[in-house]
């Protein structure tokens, strides 16, 4: 093992790495501020749902914009490796504060840019084919560990293995679902439109989803079955751009696979940006090696090995709950659950007083069109409306105003049912990391993990 911490590499796959990954921000924070979405999602709501102990993590107004421009100069600025120490910490703060703002807007794979972020934070990401080394020449180096290497490919392993893992249940290889409600929607599409409404094209979606996902980056990781694999990547991911609303995920994982490649591979890639920027041969291959300092090093291994271990266990703190997870969903997010269920719920709220007072909510007079989808079906997003309506009709006159709701949840073609124990007064009930009691139960099991 100690070894293994010894051995070096080429620097050149974490500098196409830094590279990829910061112009992908950029565009991503480009298309959120060209769509008007940082005013619709962070601006014009009247209300936000926070994550659990990140309560102080508030939109800024109209200086939320600021917010994305300064991510965005950040991305840019880690792109081309200029003051990268201090640039990236900036991305990684400003980027995760983003994600923070507002919990109906949750994406697994902003969560993956996020850890993927801090990690660079640690990496000596600009020492090679950056502005921070033409600018200071003792910076560069072509030659670093190959832990430095291996532990961007292992965010990915976890990324990928675990999502395989969360596809090997009954209702995604058995009923094929819920792709078998969401394929035939895109029957228009041209070519493979036609094939999408067959029951087996679901199901062969499913299977092949979950192997590849179970599979793909042990592919990737090995020499031999590599090409072929990031073909697979390509063809993918390039799929679910055309048949799913995603974003720019497809786009970041086909980019961040490259770091499976080997650093022949990404010498090239240099090679071909520099006939852009014509640096000279002795930037491009100074044979220069960078090592920590021993004590460094251990500290940073030391710190590397916690922050996996939390990786590897965290999704799996769904079985401390009772409960079917995709209903309760306690432990559903951050567990690299991609796509797996289609959840349409209908959440009626009541308010009323002891001196007689009586409300029903209208959620659209606090909740914008997205925010009451998200909200209808999660449980801790529920309990947060309920503690807005206590706080906005205490303002009205009515005296400790009680909470209840009526709600109904359809989880992957199933009949509706009610969701929340409609006796329960939400206005009382705290978030917390313990089971939530006035879930009701789903009274069916879906098999796996």
């Amino acid at each position: 093992m100690n070894g293994y911490f010894l051995k070096t590499t080429h620097a050149a796959p974490i500098a196409i790495y830094r590279i990829a990954m910061g112009l992908m921000l950029f565009i991503s924070i480009l298309r959120f501020w060209t769509k008007g979405w940082i005013s619709e999602l962070y601006i014009k709501p009247l209300h936000f749902f926070s994550f659990y102990g990140f309560e102080f993590v508030k939109p800024l107004g109209n200086y939320t914009y600021v917010l994305f421009f300064v991510c965005a100069m950040a991305a840019l600025m880690v792109a081309f490796g200029l003051f990268y120490r201090a640039a990236i910490v900036v991305l990684f703060f400003s980027f995760t504060y983003i994600e923070l703002m507002d919990r109906s807007t949750y994406l697994n794979h902003y969560y993956f840019m996020s850890l993927v972020l801090f990690i660079l934070m640690f990496l000596p990401a600009n020492r090679y084919f950056s502005i921070d080394a033409k600018r200071k020449p003792s910076l560069l180096s072509d030659q670093i560990p190959q832990w430095n290497i291996d532990v961007l490919k292992f965010m990915m392993v976890i990324l990928y293995f675990y999502a395989g893992l969360a596809k090997i249940n009954s209702d995604w290889l058995l009923s094929a679902l819920p792709l078998k409600i969401w394929l035939p929607s895109r029957n228009d599409l041209p070519i493979i439109g036609a094939l999408l409404s067959y029951p087996a094209t679901a199901f062969l979606f499913s299977w092949f989803g979950c192997l590849y996902d179970l599979t793909i980056a042990f592919f990737l990781w090995n020499k031999k079955t590599r090409l072929l694999a990031y073909a697979t990547v390509v063809v993918f991911h390039g799929l679910t751009a055309v048949l799913f609303p995603i974003g720019m995920f497809p786009y970041v994982m086909i980019v961040a696979a490259l770091i499976f490649f080997s650093a022949d591979f990404h010498l090239r890639l240099v090679d071909f940006l520099n006939r852009l920027f014509k640096c000279s041969p002795e930037f491009i291959r100074p044979n220069i090696r960078f090592t920590y300092k021993p004590l460094v090093q251990k500290i940073m291994l030391a710190g590397f090995g916690l922050f996996f271990l939390l990786q590897l266990l965290f999704p799996f703190r769904y079985m401390l709950y009772p409960g079917e997870l995709f209903w309760t969903e306690q432990g559903y997010r951050f567990s690299w659950r991609v796509m797996l269920m289609e959840k349409a719920g209908y959440a009626q709220f009541t308010i009323k007083d002891a001196t007689g007072k009586f409300a029903i909510a209208n959620n659209n007079e606090f909740l914008t069109v997205l925010q009451e989808k998200m909200m209808s079906t999660q449980p801790d997003m529920i309990l947060q409306y309920a503690h807005i309506l206590r706080d906005y009709y205490a303002k009205k006159g009515f005296k400790s105003p009680q909470v209840y709701v009526d709600s109904y949840v359809a989880l992957n073609g199933r009949s509706g049912k009610v969701f929340i124990n409609p006796h329960v007064d939400l206005a009382k009930e705290n978030d917390s990391f313990s089971p939530k009691k006035w879930i009701l139960p789903m009274n069916d099991e879906i098999k796996g993990f």
